[in-house]
């Protein structure tokens, strides 16, 4: 029917497209739909519900409905949608129709839109489905070659790769990614190799260590597994792989040229909640002679300057029996070391720095027995 236009010019029917909003509206007709609504609501789009019970009709055959599935997965292939293309193929191959062919086919597609999406394993499953169904097809073979690629299993691209040239000896593809299958396989082993007589060597350097670490008589208190602290004095009681460093540079005990150990040592200042770090600490180095370097310029948190190498004590402490232990500033890291009550924690050696007869030092102490010299 017929009514007045806007303004009462011209004449416009009922049901037709408004001037402004023209394109969106016919974007809404079915036949003029460039992208199909991933969820159909039957009371809202009749038209579209329509058309795919027409489409999907469940009385057509498996067949039928699979090859549907199918072309529209293909659809949403060309366009990149890769995730619909997937459920599309997926709803085909749950029509269980009894064309192998056919089957092979959705699940070489399916691979392909997996492989696009980075699902390389989910691909690689449905290349060996297709192959499965259709010894012969060769765009199955080339995905799961492809596949076996991005997963880096180089030997079994390499296997795909002469099935596949015994089904079309001439494919270039597959004598391309074979020959690159080879190449990286070979560089996997050379490094593995490697890898291996580096680890070999690392571990002997090791051995060699806490050997020399069990020869000075130096107590370890390792981090086992369980909450209960290990101590150790013997290489054989010794965990290669629970010794380490947990400071926070990284920085290991090790031996020099000359078969001296340097430790990483951590000073920590109390009463300041201040910190020190020596990487590399020589076990026959005297602690005065790096408080002297430590302490040639004032740091600037001791605004009151009391730190000084000759006004400073230095302790390490027994956890285990709460007691506190003066150093002789004058002795080496080693002698320290091989005090039958230190117990060096994480590979680190910890000592612990006080102004001489401060208050602070006093109130630390309180409750502790301290071994003085």
């Amino acid at each position: 029917m017929a009514e007045a236009g806007p303004g009462g010019g011209g004449t416009r029917y009922r049901g037709a497209f408004h001037p402004d909003t023209w394109e969106e509206e016919l974007e809404a007709v079915p036949m003029f739909m460039k992208r199909c609504p991933a969820e159909i609501d039957a009371a809202r789009q009749p038209e579209l519900a329509c058309l795919q019970s027409l489409l999907f009709d469940e009385e057509q055959g498996p067949a039928e409905l699979a090859r549907m599935y199918k072309n529209e997965g293909n659809e949403y292939f060309r366009e990149r949608d890769y995730r619909r293309a997937v459920v599309a193929y997926t709803e085909g191959l749950k029509k269980k129709c009894e064309d192998p062919e056919l089957n092979a086919v959705l699940h070489t597609n399916r691979g392909a839109a997996q492989f696009y999406l980075g699902n390389y394993r989910s691909a690689l499953n449905d290349a060996i489905q297709a192959k499965k169904l259709k010894p012969t097809h060769l765009k199955a073979v080339i995905r799961g070659a492809l596949c076996h690629m991005e997963l880096k299993n180089f030997s079994e691209a390499i296997a795909w790769c002469e099935e596949g040239l015994r089904i079309d000896s001439k494919e270039k593809k597959f004598v391309e990614m074979r020959a690159k299958a080879d190449k990286l396989k070979r560089a996997e082993e050379r490094d593995a190799r490697k890898a291996k007589v580096m680890k070999k060597k690392e571990q002997c350097q090791k051995e060699i260590l806490l050997a020399a670490i069990k020869e000075r008589n130096i107590k370890l208190v390792l981090e086992p597994s369980n909450e209960e602290e290990e101590v150790s004095d013997g290489l054989a009681e010794i965990s290669l792989d629970g010794f380490h460093s947990d400071n926070a540079t990284g920085a290991k005990v090790h031996l020099d040229a000359d078969g001296n150990l340097n430790w990483p040592v951590l000073f920590l200042y109390p009463e300041h909640e201040q910190t020190d770090f020596i990487a590399a600490f020589h076990e026959n180095s005297r602690f005065i002679d790096h408080l002297m370097v430590m302490f040639a310029e004032l740091p600037p948190w001791d605004l009151e300057r009391k730190y000084l190498p000759s006004n400073l004590e230095l302790y390490f402490e027994d956890e285990e029996r709460t007691e506190m232990y003066e150093l002789n500033p004058e002795h080496t890291l080693l002698q320290v070391l091989q005090h039958e009550r230190y117990f060096v924690k994480a590979g680190t050696p910890t000592v612990l720095a006080f102004v001489k007869h401060s208050p602070f030092s006093k109130k630390y102490f309180s409750g502790k027995k301290v071994h003085r010299l």
